[in-house]
């Protein structure tokens, strides 16, 4: 399905977004902070999210299991597998959100590119909505929000491990 960058909750599959981050960290720690679980951990979500559990086994085939916390204390449970993994280049996961019942609401392929900017770290994150259940399509719409709020966290973190 062509990506589509208007959001319709009627019929979210194909719903893209596009965000990219210029960093100040080298290539390589912001790499591993997307396939190391202690990293991972300190930025996943949005501002206010933390993540109780989070398991990173960062492999083609590996999975992700993370659940986020959110500021009111709901849990927001998801699941990835990894698809494609090119050290300090690339990283393609499909992730899917779950219900009370463990069950995917929805499920969402994200490519990760990385590359030089001068001194910096260009990141470009690409998510599109590969499938939905009519339950799951509201949240779709704040998929852009929730993205950039956690690569805002995703710079702050990484910077901050910069001497």
């Amino acid at each position: 399905m062509p990506a589509n960058r208007i959001y319709s909750p009627d019929n979210p599959v194909g719903y893209e977004v596009t965000l990219t981050r210029e960093i100040a960290a080298p290539r390589k720690l912001v790499f591993a902070a997307w396939i190391d679980e202690s990293h991972v951990k300190e930025w996943w979500g949005p501002e206010g999210f933390d993540n109780p559990v989070c398991k990173v086994d960062a492999r083609v085939g590996g999975k992700m299991d993370i659940h986020m916390r959110g500021p009111d204390g709901s849990v927001y449970p998801m699941t990835a597998t990894f698809t494609e993994i090119v050290p300090d280049e690339k990283i393609v996961f499909t992730s899917g959100a779950l219900d009370e019942k463990g069950a995917i609401l929805f499920e969402i392929l994200t490519t990760v590119t990385f590359s030089d900017a001068g001194k910096k770290t260009r990141l470009t994150l690409t998510a599109r909505v590969v499938t939905a259940r009519s339950e799951g399509a509201h949240h779709i719409g704040g998929m852009e929000e929730g993205w950039s709020g956690s690569l805002d966290k995703l710079v702050i973190y990484t910077e901050g491990k910069v001497s």
